[in-house]
């Protein structure tokens, strides 16, 4: 996948195309904080990552978790990795917490599904979206010499601002008792 020079307020990034938005505004982690941290009633932080990583690899204490997509616990041997599917009731989610014009800094790993989030979004009418690209683990060390090779340890939330593991009830996304049904029954639990 080739990769994009973007702007972002106090600097120049080359990201791969996937973390593009067709609304085109970006932050990186460190520049999400200092926003958040100057007007922290005004903007909002919406994590679109799975509810397990949230609570286990850790998460901005005052972000929303809103999971973009659910694992299924299936193994998918194509990927690598576990198959997953879509939050069908993202949108709707989404629009319960935020209005359609609150500035939302929106982030996930490492920048893709954030993107993927803000396109859905847009489309429904959400107009001040703004992808953390380098989300809350970063971006690997490229670096074969490096014994972080692999890793997600160069830029992000994790690395770079402060962030925990202490749960807030109101800021975690959970499903009604029919969602939970509904849900349960997709991902064949």
């Amino acid at each position: 996948m080739s990769s994009v020079k973007i702007f972002t307020p106090h600097s120049t990034h080359q990201v791969l195309e996937e973390k593009l938005t067709s609304l085109g505004l970006y932050v990186t982690a460190r520049e999400a904080y200092e926003v958040w941290k100057a007007e922290p009633e005004q903007i909002k932080i919406l994590d679109v990552r799975t509810f397990e990583e949230y609570v286990l690899i850790g998460h901005a204490e005052m972000a929303v978790n809103i999971p973009l997509a659910f694992p299924t616990y299936k193994w998918d041997a194509g990927k690598g990795n576990y198959s997953v599917v879509p939050n069908t009731d993202f949108v709707a989610h989404v629009s319960q917490r935020f209005k359609l014009d609150d500035t939302i800094l929106v982030m996930c790993r490492s920048g893709g599904r954030s993107a993927m989030a803000i396109n859905v979004l847009a489309k429904a009418g959400f107009t001040q979206l703004h992808n953390i690209i380098d989300g809350f683990e970063g971006d690997k060390v490229e670096d074969p010499e490096s014994i972080y090779h692999g890793q997600r340890v160069r830029n992000g939330w994790k690395n770079s601002v402060p962030w925990t593991y202490k749960l807030n009830p109101e800021l975690v996304w959970l499903p009604s008792d029919g969602e939970l049904e509904t849900l349960s029954k997709t991902l064949e639990l």
